[in-house]
């Protein structure tokens, strides 16, 4: 717990059960990290409960209306605490039906299709990827969203976040590798010897001569063939030859198919973070954090629909909805639904160094569940490729180390301060002395309404009443 104490906490902060809420909310996010990916996987290599797989079209949809339910609950409870107790609820649900449907929703819709589309691949990749490999290739989503900060927000990096980058690309390349032993196919080139490639127009005319007796030879093997495999049928039908062969409904993970998703998940994930960025900066009406989240779930909604109906429609009319759905799946899809709200909760109390550790941990978890659960085989190039990666996110995420000379001096105002004359002080006789406060006052406590006596050096003047004109 040493380094979840890296930062002083502040007396008085924000606690839960008397725990700080930066550590309550890192180790949330690190348990959502490692439990996501790993009952993701998990649910996609698991026997199937019914006759059919669970369609991830519909888990991604149900994630959305949970999410939506879960911001409408907070955003009406943030509303309604600056609003007086006798409000009705109509002034409420109106007041978040006009900041949630404002001039720029748009916008939102675009970013929302972005994460609709993440969240779709993110289920491919980890179908043919195992925990760990996804884990650290998805860190490349920390090389696109530095490029396209550059390039749509215009902004600049420092040189350690380049160097980290280049070692991250290097690791991230080294772990993509697939080891010489693994069982996986799809990078194999199968064997061609005895296939023929004509090389020159003239032996190019010798097959086209020869194309009757190679039809009529395949036409032959065929027939063969046919027979043979009607008769391995009605072997195995009647003696049971290979049946548990034919139960065997274990996915077969494709490599390619995976590190091709997962790759295609980092550079979404990497615009989508940048541009909507963009967009609550473009912004003229800021909106609250939970209003965003609204848009965001209530806009999924909709690519996430078309998904149902388009990809995996047919096998729905014919399965159903919530075929093959266990409490794994629906496990699944809530704490998917929350990590939502954990991330609001870690940029709320904790930095990004906090945010580092809690990703970080959690590939160390992914790693050590896939090797003693999903029977990973781990080879020193794999190893060398995830020291490499977690180094570079520690570099490309850790502070700028600062030179230690005091902090420049800011002149706030350039315009010269009033002068009091009863603060400053003045000479008297050559001597600086300091005013008396009390002076004016005591001066007041002299005076009185009473009328003034008369001074010694006036003369009085007879009046001249009584006296002729003419005088």
């Amino acid at each position: 717990m040493a380094l979840l104490d890296g930062t002083p906490q502040t007396v008085g902060g924000p606690t839960l059960f008397g725990m700080p809420m930066k550590q309550v909310s890192l180790i949330t996010l690190t348990f959502q990290n490692s439990a996501l990916i790993l009952l993701m996987h998990y649910s996609r290599m698991m026997p199937p409960s019914g006759d059919h797989r669970y369609f991830t079209s519909t888990a991604v949809f149900l994630t959305e209306v949970i999410k939506l339910a879960i911001s409408l609950t907070f955003a009406l409870y943030e509303v309604s605490r600056h609003l007086a107790p006798s409000t009705p609820a109509t002034v409420i649900f109106e007041q978040i039906f006009n900041s949630v449907f404002s001039g720029d929703w748009w916008k939102v819709a675009i970013a929302a299709t972005l994460y609709t589309i993440q969240n779709i691949l993110q289920y491919v990749a980890v179908g043919n990827l195992d925990p760990v490999h996804f884990q650290i290739l998805y860190q490349l989503k920390i090389l696109t969203t530095a490029i396209f900060t550059v390039t749509m927000l215009g902004r600049s990096l420092t040189v350690k976040r380049w160097i980290s980058l280049i070692i991250l690309t290097i690791g991230v390349s080294i772990v993509s590798i697939p080891s010489s032993n693994s069982k996986d196919s799809s990078f194999m080139i199968h064997d061609m010897t005895d296939h023929f490639f004509p090389r020159s127009v003239h032996e190019l005319g010798q097959v086209a001569n020869g194309m009757g007796d190679v039809a009529r030879e395949l036409t032959k093997r065929g027939v063969e063939t046919v027979v043979e495999v009607g008769q391995a049928l009605a072997k195995r039908s009647a003696t049971y030859e290979g049946i548990e062969e034919d139960q065997n409904t274990a996915p077969v993970m494709n490599y390619s198919i995976g590190l091709s998703a997962v790759m295609a998940v980092a550079v979404i994930s990497g615009l989508t973070g940048v541009y909507f960025e963009k967009v609550l900066k473009d912004t003229e009406s800021p909106a609250s954090v939970w209003t965003r989240n609204i848009q965001l779930s209530f806009y999924s909604l909709f690519p996430a629909l078309l998904g149902i109906v388009f990809k995996d429609g047919q096998e729905i009319a014919k399965h159903g909805l919530f075929d093959g759905y266990n409490w794994i799946v629906w496990a699944l899809i809530i704490l998917q639904a929350f990590g939502g709200v954990l991330a609001s909760l870690c940029i709320n109390y904790a930095d990004n160094i906090a945010k580092n550790f809690a990703t970080s941990i959690s590939i160390v978890i992914g790693f050590l569940f896939s090797v003693w659960f999903f029977r990973v085989q781990v080879t020193l190039t794999f190893l060398i490729g995830t020291v490499l990666v977690l180094v570079s996110t520690f570099l490309y995420t850790g502070p700028d180390r600062k030179r230690g000379r005091p902090p420049p001096i800011n002149i706030v105002n350039y315009e010269k301060t009033t002068i009091d004359p009863m603060n400053t002080p003045r000479y008297t006789d050559d001597k600086l002395s300091v005013p008396d406060p009390l002076e004016n006052i005591k001066a007041m406590g002299l005076s009185t309404s009473r009328p003034a006596s008369p001074l010694r050096h006036h003369n009085r003047v007879p009046s001249s009443r009584g006296k002729n004109r003419d005088e």
